[in-house]
């Protein structure tokens, strides 16, 4: 656990020694500003339509689902740009031959690596806390959706985390790892649009392998173990995949 963390540790503040940590963070922070202001400006406005019917909207159903929900996607963009560098720069610079003949484990490397993105995609989420911070204080959400938005946000852009690492660990160029781990996450994320082509059988295998469709249950408040097993799953294989690739380096 040692080593583990000396990488995590050396990996996440070198993400701070390039303008992209800051790009990325900016960026976020300013997409997902205006989406929390949007959503709550049409949230007010539809709310107060319906109180003259002597009805109100949820809270949770008009802000809190949408906003989670449009920052997966957004994680979808900016994933890429947290993880093509880890291996990719190591390669191309050469020193992950280096790191190959340090006293480490290459389960040791692969999961220091994950968990410095997994530690830059914490400050990333920790700093969307004043949403749910400025509901309270101005209305009456209810926390349950709120917490689960958030563990089902951090499993699905995990998810993403490990298809990142394991592009990375494949080339030294960081943009053709950027665009592969995009290119695989929209597959995975847009998988159970086929659903309606595919036979029954298909079709729950389909929606199954869908990432997106995961998240409903997070979203709605509901933690399901078939939920979370299936993004632990998905993690821990990307993860492995990544260990064979740097493997097979090891003994070229």
């Amino acid at each position: 656990m040692k080593n583990i963390w000396a990488i995590a540790k050396r990996d996440f503040w070198a993400f701070f020694t390039s303008p992209i940590a800051y790009i990325v963070i900016a960026g976020f922070l300013a997409i997902m500003g205006w989406m929390f202001f949007w959503n709550l400006s049409q949230f007010n406005m539809h709310n107060m339509q319906y109180q003259q019917y002597g009805k109100a909207l949820s809270i949770t159903d008009g802000i809190i689902r949408p906003l989670y929900g449009n920052m997966n996607v957004i994680f979808l963009f900016m994933v890429p740009f947290i993880t093509m560098r880890l291996f990719a720069e190591e390669r191309k610079l050469h020193t992950i031959e280096l790191l190959m003949t340090a006293p480490l484990t290459l389960a040791e490397i692969v999961l220091g690596k994950f968990m410095s993105s997994f530690l830059f995609l914490v400050v990333m989420l920790s700093a969307t806390v004043i949403y749910p911070i400025v509901l309270f204080a101005f209305g009456n959400p209810e926390i349950g959706p709120i917490l689960t938005s958030y563990i089902g946000t951090l499993l699905l852009s995990s998810c993403y985390l490990s298809l990142g690492i394991f592009f990375s660990s494949m080339t030294e160029n960081q943009i053709v790892a950027g665009a592969l781990t995009f290119a695989s996450g929209l597959f995975f994320w847009l998988v159970s649009w086929a659903t309606q082509a595919a036979g029954p059988v298909w079709s729950d295998i389909l929606n199954h392998l869908s990432l997106i469709s995961h998240y409903n249950n997070f979203g709605q408040g509901v933690l399901n173990t078939t939920d979370i097993f299936y993004y632990l799953s998905f993690i821990g294989f990307g993860l492995f995949l990544t260990h064979r690739v740097l493997d097979s380096f090891r003994w070229r």
